[in-house]
């Protein structure tokens, strides 16, 4: 007699039917076992783990020091990541001494050097992930193994070596860097690498230089953008062939390294670059020029308190007063112009520094200012408003000031 199977294997078209059911329930069956040995596994392990960690952390100061053997947890794989990991993660808060010490236990007990290896010698997913826990060390001796993996054909391999360095932020990672890039070019995103390299070159930005100087295209445009941030008034002689740059980002550099360099060059330079199409280059030559303090910086600060650019006329506003000298003749350039948001600006500096109230003893009792001016320009201080007829157009109608851009 036919079982009922195989009665049932021969029911034609329904059969196709009723076997994808069986598979579909066959495997949602095996789904749902995988899922479930899978979390108790996961909470058995996480379970695990917290037990380790805790009893890890009533040693750690005999652990770090060095008194309980490094042989008792690291060969031991699951003890040995749980202890790279809280130190690597307390790195992130420490001061200087702890971290020095924290350096000291990852050198003594070789997880470095261990780094350091699979770094150099591992593959895929497990090299990019020696070289973060490398980075977040920023142990010195790393950046060589850190800079061999600039060097790999995998994107994020190269971001997690080019982030490892930049974590290092010292000269050494920026040689390793540049020199990469003055092989391969722009190989990696721009942001990144920027990044990266503004952390590394800020003790020694003249790095830059000669790299800047032969670079072409979208490098020298992200070049140009870290030496902008990281130029200090040391670059002031070498940054200025880059005043007539075509490159904003350069000029804006030699704007910034100027602001110390106090010489009839620098001061007429940063002159012309306040007058310069790009708005950030004109604010940085108007920062520089606050910084000088001269009363021949006057003109080019009250021309930037009528610039279209909100930060620059803030810029220019914050020099002029901080020159705290002959305040009343300046607030008096200051009202002539007619630039409502500049005065708005000025006021706003002014407020900012408690100058108000000597701005206002200033102008009544000021020699050099007769006493209808003194009276109009204190009026002009109590109301923030510009006490001047507006033009008028056909009709007697009042015609809208058009804010700037």
């Amino acid at each position: 007699m036919e079982s009922i199977f195989e009665k049932l294997w021969r029911l034609g078209p329904a059969a196709y039917v009723l076997k994808a059911i069986v598979a579909a329930i066959a495997a949602d069956g095996l789904l749902l076992v995988f899922i479930l040995l899978r979390r108790t596994y996961r909470k058995r392990y996480f379970a695990k783990r917290d037990a380790r960690v805790f009893e890890l952390r009533q040693k750690w100061e005999a652990l770090i020091s060095g008194e309980l053997p490094f042989e008792a947890w690291r060969k031991k794989s699951f003890d040995r990541r749980i202890v790279e990991t809280i130190v690597l993660d307390a790195f992130e808060a420490a001061g200087p001494k702890e971290s020095a010490r924290l350096l000291k236990f990852l050198r003594e007990s070789g997880l470095i050097e261990k780094r350091i290896f699979e770094a150099r010698q591992l593959t895929g997913w497990r090299r990019m992930k020696a070289l973060v826990a490398l980075g977040r060390t920023r142990a010195p001796e790393g950046i060589p193994a850190l800079a061999e993996g600039l060097r790999d054909g995998d994107l994020e391999t190269r971001l997690a070596a080019l982030r490892g360095l930049g974590r290092m932020a010292s000269p050494q990672a920026a040689e390793e860097i540049l020199a990469w890039v003055g092989e391969r070019g722009l190989s990696v995103p721009a942001l990144p690498l920027q990044s990266a390299l503004i952390q590394c070159c800020a003790e020694r930005p003249q790095l830059l230089l000669p790299y800047v100087q032969h670079a072409a295209g979208p490098l020298r445009e992200v070049l140009g953008r870290v030496l902008g941030e990281v130029a200090t008034p040391s670059l002031g002689l070498d940054l200025l062939q880059f005043v007539g740059d075509d490159l904003d980002e350069l000029r804006a550099a030699a704007a910034r390294a100027m602001s110390h360099t106090k010489s009839g060059l620098a001061f007429d330079l940063l002159s012309q670059l306040a007058r310069d199409p790009i708005w950030f280059v004109r604010l940085r030559a108007i920062v520089s020029l606050g910084k000088f303090s001269d009363p021949r910086a006057v003109p080019s600060l009250l021309r930037g308190l009528t610039d279209a650019n909100r930060l620059v006329r803030l810029r220019a506003a914050e020099a002029l007063v901080d020159l705290k000298k002959d305040m009343a003749p300046i607030f008096e350039r200051v009202v002539e112009t007619g630039d409502r948001y500049g005065l708005h600006a000025y006021l706003t500096a002014l407020e900012n520094s408690n100058l108000r109230e000597k701005l206002d003893e200033e102008l009544g009792a000021s020699p050099k200012i007769n006493q209808e001016a003194r009276d109009r320009l204190r009026k002009v201080l109590r109301t923030a408003t510009l006490l001047r007829e507006e033009p008028t157009i056909a009709g007697g109608i009042p015609e809208k000031a058009v804010p700037p851009q």
